[in-house]
């Protein structure tokens, strides 16, 4: 079970919410980030109501690092 300290019920409440420049706009996988907010939020972009996870500045710069450097393990 997420703790409601690690993620918001519904992202809409939120602000600032972007996607990245990288994302091909038709894959229907994307992310979205908010800016300008203590925690890093993090929401489906096709969930725009839904909810958001809540990452700490650090814990936000590891997972992109991570993800540049091909360092997460293949889904299933």
């Amino acid at each position: 079970m997420v703790s409601s300290e690690r993620a918001v019920p519904s992202s809409s409440t939120l602000t600032g919410w972007y996607k990245s420049s990288y994302s091909g706009g038709d894959q229907g996988e994307c992310l979205e980030v908010a800016r300008g907010h203590a925690h890093v939020p993090v929401r489906d972009s096709k969930a725009v109501t839904g909810p958001a996870v809540l990452f700490s500045a650090n814990g936000w710069a590891a997972f992109v690092t991570a993800v540049k450097n091909s360092q997460l393990p293949p889904t299933q």
